[in-house]
């Protein structure tokens, strides 16, 4: 047959969508599916422009299998549980902080009608959030705080806010480039304010910051160096330092921290900067991420003086910023959690990074266990990161699942396709799944998607 005869014994898109595709099209849109078969059709149509021979048959079947490759691609895209066992902690990819119990909870109840600009006692309308405002300046000691959707929005309002066409001093080293691309000089620059870059790339002095402040200063910022770590010959100002520096009182010290943290990491032989720490000090605006190390929805908190605090608050960008019901509700929760002191035993990102290696070994052969049979699974020592940008650098030991395979890439593709998905580590020659970020709720789950996976009979639907 020839080639233009092969051209016009193409089906049109309505034969196509005749055809049995109902377990395609009981999970997807009329016109959705009607776009994957136009796009089936227009392949075959390229391959036999290329000289590839197909018949009226295998023209049907290609494009039906297109479709369904369609299908699962989208399947990979939609927002679902997904079983962390990369020992990545605040893994971006898997959106940072799993939330605890009770601030999921309290987003389902938020998910109806709420009180979120109502106060139930008077009866009459309150302001958006402000109960957390006063929850988080109670946890921090800080006078007041707002929260806005991210920590880079909340960097952009501050800066906007508080030095808007001014100067803001920073050290050259704590000019980070954040995630998704985005350079801090990016942002000062969507902010309205000029960059006032002093010291040199591994070190600032103290006198640095104060030979830079002028008529022109509008505030003084420290930024957390995110995702890497400076070491050997490096100096920086602690914040106990640049707030007694020598400046004018209406140049404020804005500390952007980032992680979050609240807790003494030290005792788990980690080390990151506490947000009580630098209100002690005197930080006059402090910012950080609530999905970070505070262990809660993505949101940007800022804590400090109520004087500047207000000026943000007054902010026209402060709407276009501002949290929608369910991150207020999460938020509300996590602050709780925190006050009672249970942040430890109740936040799944804390107490990730508390249990010991001993622990997590148990884990493995408990998930051992219930696979069950030959998995040909190695109990192996590992690394888990923090990750998320926060305490850069640094390993938690741990211990996880070695599946030596021929075929690693498959056997992950097998589990990351099911339900719930499941990602882990790929090496050249293996699969690790560290079970640090494993909830011990997930180990029945995890074992029947790896029975499945390696008996090579996956079901999507399990």
């Amino acid at each position: 047959m020839s080639k233009t005869d092969q051209l016009r014994k193409l089906p049109s898109v309505d034969e196509v969508l005749r055809l049995d595709l109902f377990a395609v099209s009981q999970r997807h849109s009329r016109q959705q599916l009607t776009d994957w078969v136009r796009q089936g059709v227009q392949v075959c149509r390229s391959r036999i422009i290329n000289g590839e021979s197909l018949d009226e048959a295998n023209v049907i079947a290609q494009i039906i299998e297109f479709v369904r490759q369609q299908q699962a691609a989208d399947a990979g895209q939609a927002i679902q549980h997904v079983i962390n066992a990369t020992g990545v902690i605040l893994h971006t990819n898997l959106g940072r902080a799993p939330l605890a119990p009770l601030a999921i909870d309290r987003m389902i109840q938020a998910a109806r009608y709420a009180n979120v600009e109502l106060d139930l006692a008077s009866g009459r309308r309150s302001r958006r959030g402000q109960r957390v405002m006063k929850l988080l300046a109670q946890l921090t000691g800080a006078e007041d705080a707002v929260v806005v959707n991210n920590c880079a929005a909340a960097t952009m309002l501050v800066l906007q806010s508080i030095a808007s066409a001014r100067e803001v001093i920073v050290s050259r080293g704590q000019l980070v480039e954040i995630g998704g691309g985005f350079r801090l000089p990016d942002v000062f620059r969507a902010a309205g304010v000029i960059l006032r870059e002093v010291g040199t790339t591994n070190r600032t002095y103290l006198s640095d910051y104060e030979a830079a402040v002028g008529d022109d200063t509008g505030a003084i910022i420290r930024v957390h160096h995110s995702n890497f770590r400076q070491t050997g010959f490096v100096t920086e100002p602690t914040i106990d330092e640049l707030v007694a520096a020598q400046r004018p009182s209406e140049i404020p010290i804005i500390d952007d921290l980032g992680s979050g943290c609240m807790e003494d990491l030290s005792v788990y032989g980690l080390s990151e900067p506490t947000v009580t720490h630098s209100v002690r000090a005197g930080a006059d605006l402090i910012l950080f991420s609530g999905d970070k190390l505070f262990g809660g929805p993505q949101c940007g908190i800022v804590i400090g003086h109520a004087r500047w605090i207000d000026r943000i608050r007054q902010s026209p960008m402060m709407r276009a910023m501002r949290v929608d019901k369910m991150t207020l509700a999460a938020l509300e929760a996590t602050t709780e959690i925190h006050l009672r002191g249970d942040a430890i035993s109740e936040l799944p990102v804390l107490r990730m990074l508390s249990a010991d290696a001993e622990t997590i070994r148990r884990r493995c052969e408990q998930l051992i266990e219930r696979i069950g049979g030959p998995s040909g699974a190695e109990i192996v020592a590992c690394d888990s990161q923090v990750g998320g940008g926060s305490v850069p650098g640094r390993l938690i030991k741990s211990f996880g699942l070695k599946f030596a395979n021929s075929d690693a890439e498959t056997l992950a593709v097998s589990l990351r396709s099911g339900l719930p998905a499941v990602q882990g580590r790929v090496t050249a020659d293996s699969l690790l799944l560290d079970l640090r970020t494993v909830h011990d709720h997930e180990l029945e789950p995890l074992a029947t998607r790896l029975r499945d996976a390696l008996a090579g009979g996956q079901d999507a639907s399990a």
